[in-house]
């Protein structure tokens, strides 16, 4: 009895060395604490995500590709499993593509809060949207649209507009989802259909129908800046 006493200190520290070893355990996106689902339909589950300052997630797995739009400027530690963690310093605005199956860690290197929209992308990958244009930027009076990039049948644009800046009349197909990197008082001007007043908090993301016909003007007083997913 003894002996076996006497061996337990050395049984614990083994123990306690093998516990640490274990690699974290993963959860699944929805589950993750800093991620809030706020939109789920047949193309999309958007999510607000917001990190602590040096705080991290969970390790939680993407199953679907996804993008991300970060909310101000902020560093991070991109922590993949079985890979070497990524420091990775993002702008306000900045607008990323990852194709999916993975697990991670966002680690916020920051004082102050890490933030984005997360917008994962539920069509099948084989589903292509033909668009007249997959990269550009396109010129308007007070303001500019640039076409980020197109990825599984989506088309990712930033637009930003002056005070009193209109994007020109445009149809929309089919739906798109919009994100507000600034607050947005934006007015519609449906064709056939009249002014709908847009106001967006910064930071929130809003579903919006197709088949629709319209200009974009910014009633604010100051700049509005938005990312667009249009499917």
């Amino acid at each position: 009895m003894q002996q076996i006493l006497r061996h337990l200190p050395v049984f614990y520290v083994l123990l306690a060395s093998l516990l640490v070893a274990q690699p974290a355990s993963e959860v699944e996106i929805t589950a993750e604490p800093s991620h809030h689902l706020v939109i789920e339909n047949e193309y999309v589950r958007v999510f607000e995500v917001e990190v602590a300052p040096h705080a991290a997630t969970l390790m939680h797995r993407h199953r679907h590709d996804y993008m991300f739009v970060t909310l101000g400027a902020t560093d991070i530690s991109n922590e993949v499993a079985g890979k070497t963690p990524l420091e990775l310093k993002l702008a306000d605005c900045e607008t990323h593509f990852s194709l999916g199956n993975f697990a991670h860690i966002a680690r916020n290197l920051s004082d102050h809060p890490f933030r984005n929209v997360t917008i994962e992308l539920l069509q099948d990958r084989s589903s292509r949207a033909r668009w007249p244009m997959e990269t550009g930027e396109q010129e308007f009076a007070g303001g500019h649209l640039n076409i980020l990039f197109i990825k599984d049948g989506a088309r990712v644009s930033e637009t930003y507009l002056d005070p009193g800046g209109m994007v020109p009349s445009h149809h929309h197909d089919g739906p798109h989802l919009v994100v507000a990197v600034t607050d947005l008082h934006l007015r519609s001007d449906i064709e056939g259909g009249g002014s709908i007043p847009v106001i967006i908090k910064a930071g929130d993301a809003k579903w919006v129908p197709g088949g629709v016909t319209h200009t974009v003007t910014n009633d604010g007083t100051k700049p509005a800046r938005l990312i667009s997913v249009e499917f």
